[in-house]
């Protein structure tokens, strides 16, 4: 020991995108995570880098992740390339590991994190995390969150759902798991497909205990939505101004 203190270690949120269709989810996560201040660990499977380029027609490439994670981040869920401003948000929070690289940080148990979530999470993945195959860093990563009792919530994109994928969501459930159906509310008040989008992204941000004002919360008022314009703070951040505190 020299006295020095020591610095602050990092803690990030690991989120892994797997390959089902959904990536607007993911961005939206991505968005509020870095909106609330929080350090994020990403991992985006080869699947996922197909679905990226099909639902937004434009790549995510290991050597220029940051460019790619930019232009993903200012994307809308219609796929208006404008609709963010992800220059407001710190990227400088948040590290890349490419999805083969199983001797990354996230591989181990030793490496501190907050927890994973999967957003969208495919069945092949829920069936790769529930079997602890481990086929890939996205999926080492989640059965190290499980083994180490860290939140994991797996944003399951998928309908109908077999059999077989309901018995591998049970027993990441059994696992300690939070699973999560992408499935979105209407009594938000949802005026348009971000807010539905945001609705989704919110209740898994809910589960991993990470504060956001992605949508309108239940008041215990009938009606309340029909009266209210959407969420106030997912319209502001997509303007690219901060959010007004809460009353």
């Amino acid at each position: 020991m020299n006295g020095t203190p020591e610095r602050s270690q990092r803690r990030p949120w690991i989120v892994g995108v797997s390959g089902a269709s959904g990536t607007p989810y993911a961005a939206s996560v991505l968005r509020a995570l870095l909106h609330a201040g929080e350090q994020v660990d990403l991992v985006v499977s080869r699947a996922a880098r197909l679905t990226l380029l099909d639902e937004t027609g434009a790549p995510f490439r290991d050597a220029h992740w940051r460019a790619d994670l930019t232009r993903w981040l200012a994307r809308g869920a219609d796929g208006s390339p404008d609709a963010f401003q992800p220059g407001l948000l710190d990227l400088s929070a948040v590290r890349h590991w490419a999805a083969g690289d199983l001797a990354a940080g996230p591989s181990s148990g030793s490496y501190p994190a907050k927890g994973m979530l999967i957003v969208p999470a495919s069945t092949a993945c829920v069936a790769g995390v529930a079997l602890g195959l481990s086929k890939d860093l996205l999926q080492r990563a989640a059965s190290v969150t499980l083994k180490e009792r860290r939140p994991l919530v797996v944003a399951v994109r998928e309908t109908p759902l077999s059999g077989q994928t309901l018995r591998h969501l049970v027993a990441l459930d059994d696992a300690g798991a939070v699973v999560l159906p992408a499935s979105p509310a209407f009594y938000a008040g949802a005026a348009h497909i971000q807010d539905l989008v945001d609705f989704v992204a919110g209740r898994a941000l809910d589960a991993a205990g990470v504060p956001h004002k992605l949508y309108r919360r239940w008041r215990g008022e009938l009606g309340g939505a029909a009266r209210e314009t959407p969420p106030e703070a997912a319209r502001e951040t997509r303007e690219g101004t901060d959010p007004a505190p809460e009353e």
